[in-house]
C-alpha cells in the first residue's frame, strides 16, 4: 500500500509540476545575424536544430543601417550573434552593448583574406572590401565558422553541424564551377561591366571579371561630376559593354551612364541583400546564381 501511495504521489507531483519533463528539454539555440545572407547561411548549417532571426531584412541595406532602441528587443534570449566584420557591419557592436547581450558573438568572415578596394574615387583613400560572400571559397570559410560556433553553443548538435556544413560546402563547390564554366565562355575582353557600387570586387577576382564602380564600397553620397565625367569616358573608351543596376541603389545613375555611353543595362544584380521568399534570390546560392546569370546574359 505505501508503495502505490508513493507512485501515485509522484504521478500527481509530475502531473501538476510546474515545468514538465518535455519543457525541461533545452529550446533550440536563438541565433540572430545581421543581415540576410548571414542569416540564410545559418539557417543552412544549423537546419531544424536552430531558431534563425535577422536585424536587417530582405532588399534592405545593412550599410547604413542605424539601430533603433527597439532593435536590442531581437537579442533576447539569442545565444549567437553574427556579424559579417570587415566594417560591414559596425553598427552591430552598438546595438550589442545596448542589448547588454553577453552570449557568444561570431565574426563570420575571421579567417578570410580582405581585399583592398578604392571607397573614394576621387581621393583614394584605399578601405576594405567587406563583400567577401561574393565569393564562394570565402563563403566556405563563414560556413566553417558558423559550424564551430553553433557547435559551442548547442554541443549536442555537433554532428548534424559538421554533416550540414559538408554537405553544403559541396553545394559551395559546384556553385564556383558553375559560374565559372558560364562566364569563361565569354571572351575575356567582354567580361567588363560598370556597377554602382564596389561590391562586386571578390566575384570579379573568383571569377576573372572587371568590375568598373560608380561608388566605394558602402554605396553611400552622391557620386562627384569629376567621377561621372571620368566614369562616361572610361565606359566609351573601352567599349564597356554594360551598365548594372543593383536591387538597394537608386536606378538613375545607371539609367544616366547607360543613356551618355550606349552601354545596355544588364538587369539588376543583388550585392547585399537577399530578396523575399517570392524572389529571384530568397537563399544565397539563389543570388549568386542570379547575378551569373544576369552578367552572362548581358556581355554575350
Amino acid at each position: 500500500m505505501i508503495a502505490d501511495f508513493r507512485a501515485a504521489l509522484a504521478a500527481l507531483i509530475l502531473a501538476f509540476a510546474p515545468t514538465s519533463v518535455a519543457a525541461q528539454q533545452p529550446d533550440k539555440p536563438k541565433v540572430v545575424a545581421t543581415f540576410t545572407i548571414l542569416a540564410d547561411l545559418a539557417r543552412q548549417i544549423g537546419g531544424d536544430r536552430v531558431t534563425v532571426e535577422t536585424i536587417v531584412g530582405a532588399n534592405a541595406d545593412a550599410h547604413s543601417f542605424a539601430p533603433k532602441p527597439a532593435d536590442a528587443k531581437i537579442l533576447a534570449q539569442a545565444r549567437l550573434v553574427v556579424v559579417n566584420g570587415l566594417g560591414f557591419d559596425a553598427w552591430s557592436k552598438r546595438l550589442i552593448e545596448a542589448a547588454g547581450y553577453k552570449g557568444e558573438t561570431l565574426i563570420a568572415s575571421a579567417g578570410v583574406t580582405p581585399r583592398r578596394a578604392e571607397d573614394d574615387h576621387d581621393h583614394g583613400h584605399a578601405e576594405v572590401d567587406p563583400h567577401a560572400w561574393q565569393d564562394p571559397a570565402n563563403v566556405k570559410i563563414y560556413v566553417a565558422n558558423l559550424r564551430d560556433a553553433l557547435s559551442r553553443v548547442d554541443p549536442a548538435g555537433r554532428e548534424s553541424y559538421a554533416a550540414r556544413a559538408d554537405a553544403y560546402g559541396k553545394q559551395l563547390d559546384a556553385l564556383k564551377q558553375e559560374i565559372g564554366g558560364a562566364l569563361s565562355a565569354i571572351p575575356k575582353e567582354r567580361r567588363r561591366i560598370v556597377t554602382t557600387h564596389e561590391a562586386f570586387g571578390y566575384f570579379g577576382q573568383a571569377f576573372d571579371v572587371a568590375f568598373i564602380a560608380a561608388q566605394g564600397v558602402s554605396g553611400e553620397g552622391d557620386v562627384s561630376a569629376k567621377r561621372l565625367g571620368a566614369l562616361i569616358r572610361q565606359i566609351r573608351a573601352e567599349k564597356i559593354p554594360a551598365v548594372f543596376l543593383e536591387n538597394l541603389n537608386d536606378p538613375r545613375l545607371a539609367e544616366r551612364l547607360a543613356k551618355e555611353t550606349g552601354a545596355k543595362i544588364g538587369g539588376a544584380l543583388h550585392a547585399d541583400a537577399l530578396t523575399p521568399a517570392g524572389g529571384v534570390a530568397p537563399t544565397y546560392l539563389d543570388m549568386m546564381r542570379s547575378n551569373a546569370k544576369a552578367i552572362a546574359d548581358a556581355l554575350r
